[in-house]
């Protein structure tokens, strides 16, 4: 379609001198045309002139066009045409986009913290930015894959008041979740729990500060460290996702500090009750506190230092954050505070923002009351559900129904995880996908014809099959653009459908128009292999 939008783009041009940016789509079933355009009703107010008009006047233009009312312009393309543009991509599959090329681009998520169990939220942002980084790759981008983390903190300190207590021999990810929440729980209730808490966290600051390794304090933090980033390393290798950068936030602390009691001479941050604070409120945002009374940096000052790393270690052209929503408004505190010395930065900064996983009957869930749903618990849910229904164990199946059921959704808003749905091989799911992918590869397998056909007409299924590819690359370019794996995802689907209803009603293999028709299934697979690659997914050889 990209060739259509040039022409109508210059077409309207001559006509009114106007550099004009038009959308085409495919025409709905009911208009005798392939392609249609709504510029002349999106022009009508600055032409001062009825949009109907328009489209005639630019219809008078372009060849094998027509306008319709409202105001819309149709194309209607020619078997040849579509000919042509499918035989160069059976030919060479080739789909580009230099959007970022040769540009850094730093995309940092999931963001576990030690000390903690991965929870389903970490799984989908892991899933999610993955994609993001594969769209930013496929258009060019250097791309740094960063996870950053608290090993030092509250929570910690948390975790290790209980840890202490109970001292276990053998130490499991297991045991640190359960200290965890029962930290939390007596910190939240026992004022003198509250203290000792308090000058544990001060305490768990000089042992990672100056790297202090004898002690039974120090022995307990280093080893429960170790242990969950080994516990994190396998997971992520488990659904095929790699970090190029993990960020401990004491590795940050420092700088972050040193730059908030910077500025705080230069009055972008002020002193309160012995803290040190931003006033968001000068621009509409809430007040937070970047450095504690005890002179503690906040998660707030801590961000802070992760921006000029991120930025000392890359200098990135952009540098992409996602999270879930609940930090929308801490990070738009964190960024206006650097806006006010390194806007620079915040203007390369985009921060992305998810909601909530939840399984069927919309039950809200808490790590901090162990009521969560850990990560480790979906993946085996999913695998399970495959076995039950389809006596299957093929790793890859279980992942692209898992990645595409989270993919498929627009990010943003609140995801129900339904995994009964997520495993269908038929519907909107991922092994859906992979079964018409394999089952295309199955058709180029046992194909053998290389009889040239002259003039050939499409019928109705492959013509649709045929717009429909044709799109892929149109699809590709907003999802860059809007960093929407989603896009991507849906795009997968409504070509499947396309390609069942044409494998439903055109034969391929031994057919007169076998030469044809394999082009389309060879174009297919290529398309469905490229676009499930970027959501993170792998065809299996068989389903």
């Amino acid at each position: 379609m990209e060739e259509l939008r040039e022409i109508l783009k210059k077409a309207i041009f001559e006509l009114y001198e106007i550099d004009f940016e038009p959308e085409i789509v495919v025409s709905p079933e009911n208009i005798e045309a392939d392609y249609s355009s709504n510029a002349p009703l999106r022009l009508a107010k600055e032409l001062h002139d009825n949009p109907f008009n328009i489209a005639e006047k630019i219809s008078e233009k372009i060849d094998n066009t027509f306008a319709s009312k409202p105001g819309f312009v149709n194309f209607r393309i020619s078997d040849g045409y579509l000919s042509d543009e499918i035989s160069e991509l059976a030919d060479k599959f080739e789909v580009g986009s230099d959007k970022f090329e040769n540009q850094t681009i730093v995309c940092e998520f999931s963001d576990p913290n030690p000390f903690k169990v991965l929870h389903v939220g970490h799984l989908y942002t892991s899933v999610v930015g993955d994609a993001i980084s594969r769209l930013f790759e496929y258009a060019g981008a250097k791309v740094v894959r960063a996870n950053f983390g608290g090993d030092v903190g509250l929570h910690v300190a948390k975790t290790m008041y209980i840890l202490k207590q109970k001292n276990p021999v053998e130490l499991t990810i297991e045991d640190i979740a359960r200290c965890y929440v029962e930290g939390t729980a007596v910190y939240e209730d026992d004022e003198g729990a509250r203290a000792e808490i308090t000058e544990l966290n001060k305490e768990i600051y000089k042992i990672n500060a100056n790297n202090i390794r004898e002690g039974e304090l120090a022995e307990l933090y280093w080893k429960g460290r170790e242990l969950s980033y080994e516990y994190f390393k396998d997971f992520y290798a488990r659904i095929g996702v790699k970090f190029d950068k993990y960020y401990p936030e004491s590795t940050v602390a420092a700088l972050g500090l040193s730059k908030v009691l910077e500025e705080l001479d230069n009055g972008v941050y002020e002193k309160s009750d012995g803290a040190v604070i931003f006033d968001g409120e000068k621009y509409g945002l809430h007040t937070r506190v970047f450095v504690n009374r005890e002179g503690v940096p906040t998660y707030e000052a801590k961000d802070v230092g992760l921006i000029f790393t991120k930025w000392a270690d890359y200098h990135f052209d952009k540098s992409v954050v996602i999270t879930g929503n609940e930090q929308l408004e801490y990070m738009k505190v964190v960024l206006k505070s650097v806006e006010q010395y390194a806007p620079e930065l915040v203007e390369k900064t985009s921060h992305l923002t998810h909601g909530l996983v939840k399984l069927p009957g919309n039950v809200k869930m808490s790590s901090r009351k162990g009521n969560f749903l850990k990560a480790v618990d979906v993946l085996e849910m999913v695998s399970d559900e495959l076995k039950n229904e389809y006596d299957s164990e093929d790793t890859k199946v279980m992942m692209a129904a898992l990645k595409y059921a989270f993919l498929k959704y627009k990010m943003g808003g609140d995801i129900i995880f339904d995994v009964k749905e997520s495993v269908k091989m038929t519907g909107n799911s991922g092994p859906y996908l992979l079964y018409s992918a394999v089952r295309a590869k199955k058709i180029l397998n046992n194909s053998s014809s290389d009889k040239k056909i002259d003039n050939y007409i499409y019928n109705i299924y492959e013509r649709n099959l045929v717009k429909k590819l044709l799109e892929y690359s149109g699809v590709l370019e907003e999802a860059v653009g809007e960093m929407a794996p989603s896009k991507v995802a849906n795009y997968l689907y409504e070509v499947a459908q396309e390609f069942s209803r044409f494998y439903e009603n055109c034969s391929v293999v031994g057919a007169d128009e076998e030469t044809e028709r394999i082009k389309l299934v060879k174009v297919y697979f290529e398309t469905m292999q490229h676009g499930l690659n970027i959501l993170g997914i792998e065809i299996p050889e068989e389903m």
